[in-house]
């Protein structure tokens, strides 16, 4: 399917892709603070689940380095089962790269670490596939703040576009007359979303309407 002609973000033209989200990469992230990157990536992940978006989540060295999926990850996705590699690129393994392209879409949104390698790896390798690549830059942490930038520099460069979850979330909704998500994405936003969510809290509880 075409994306639309605003070139926006619709969620019929997205899948949301999760690389590596396991706390024993999460040890070694250096560019942001872990506790803002895990608020991103379940804010994200949560913003999937509301839009309808597949998703697909692979992980490496479960049992030797990285361990599994990280819990707040998982249960912000139900249903969703990680497909285990052995490379440190997931578009090298068969099974994950198919079930990227078994999902049809066109756009990917991309989280995961470390930024510097099995993110930068699975990226330039999809843009090569001919997909269109949204790097979520706040949903992914590398070993530095600039080994960090490097890598979305090159990405960037290569074609992918940058992001932040919020701009994901709301560009997603962009009318919040659209009662089919106003629920879920308002939820999202109040519970992860810092000085917003809690002005959305504020104007839900204290302004009433006339």
């Amino acid at each position: 399917m075409a994306p639309n002609p605003l070139h926006l973000l619709e969620p019929r033209d997205c899948a949301l892709l999760l690389i590596d989200q396991q706390a024993g990469l999460a040890f070694g992230v250096g560019s942001i603070d872990r506790q803002v990157l895990m608020n991103s990536v379940v804010a994200l992940a949560k913003t999937a689940t509301v839009f309808g978006l597949p998703v697909v989540a692979s992980t490496s060295a479960t049992k030797v380095y990285s361990g599994p999926l990280m819990p707040a990850v998982k249960a912000a996705l139900p249903g969703v089962e990680p497909i285990d590699r052995r490379s440190m690129s997931m578009w090298e393994d068969d099974k994950a790269r198919a079930a990227v392209l078994a999902t049809g879409r066109s756009r990917l949104i991309v989280s995961g670490l470390l930024t510097e390698a099995c993110v930068t790896f699975a990226v330039l390798s999809a843009l090569s596939a001919g997909l269109e690549v949204y790097v979520v830059g706040d949903a992914c942490g590398g070993l530095t703040t600039a080994s960090h930038e490097l890598a979305l520099g090159r990405m960037q460069a290569a074609g992918a576009r940058l992001t932040s979850w919020i701009q994901v979330l709301l560009e997603m909704q962009r009318d919040w007359t659209r009662h089919e998500t106003y629920d879920g994405a308002r939820a999202i936003v109040e519970s992860h979303a810092g000085g917003y969510g809690i002005g959305l809290a504020y104007a839900r509880d204290m302004i009433r309407p006339a």
